[in-house]
């Protein structure tokens, strides 16, 4: 089957204090993707499920682009809601593991643990429907963060690793600005420019336009 022809529907939500990017992807046979649900309150969880039902949908997997607290404090409802194993990479579980002292940081409610029940690699690829999502290993916001990149609808669920004008964090533990820098340009700058980015905070953007305008980017893109 042609994954171009192939058309799958992208639900957004805010959720928690850092009003972070929820995101259910479906297909046209009703199964659906939940990704880094940050369900906070009982409204968030509320929220989610009547969309869910609302829509016919059946999840039928829980993942994250990297664990980070505000990414994952609805994990061990959905997991539990929707009896589904959370997935993640595997470089991220020390990150998931600590949730609890980054939320004393924070002054935040302590997320509910989860334990992965797989592990996902760069490289890798998943079918939801028909549809091919591309594993992209971009570290640098996190030591593990991973990208789900759909070429034949040109968009991809990105994380916190770019923004709107913006990047990820690299002053949080596991971050690094050089390796970030360099994951944007060898995995996300590359895709086709009319590539829409469903980022982890914000409004969604293109590679095109974040090659064409980003502070962040174009300076040292132009000396490539």
């Amino acid at each position: 089957m042609d994954n171009a022809k192939i058309k799958t529907d992208i639900a957004a939500f805010c959720f928690n204090p850092f009003q972070e990017n929820t995101y259910v992807i479906s297909a046209a046979n009703k199964e659906c993707w939940i990704i880094d649900p940050g369900c906070y309150t009982l409204q968030d969880q509320k929220t989610l499920v009547g969309y869910i039902e609302k829509n016919g949908l059946k999840p039928v997997k829980l993942l994250n682009t990297h664990c980070h607290l505000d990414h994952i404090y609805g994990n061990k409802f959905v997991s539990d809601e929707y009896q589904l194993e959370l997935g993640i990479h595997e470089k991220e579980l020390p990150m998931l593991q600590r949730a609890d002292v980054a939320a004393r940081m924070y002054g935040a409610k302590i997320p509910e643990k989860c334990e992965p029940g797989y592990f996902i690699n760069e490289g890798e690829q998943l079918v939801l429907d028909g549809a091919v999502f591309d594993i992209l290993f971009t570290p640098g916001h996190s030591p593990g963060s991973i990208c789900f990149s759909n070429k034949g609808e040109k968009y991809a669920i990105v994380g916190d690793v770019l923004f709107q004008g913006s990047i990820g964090r690299t002053d949080l533990p596991g971050g690094d600005y050089a390796t970030l820098i360099t994951s944007i340009r060898t995995q996300l700058l590359v895709l086709d420019a009319a590539t829409e980015i469903f980022n982890g905070h914000g409004p969604s953007t293109t590679v095109g336009a974040e090659i064409k305008s980003n502070p962040f980017l174009n300076l040292w893109y132009v000396y490539l």
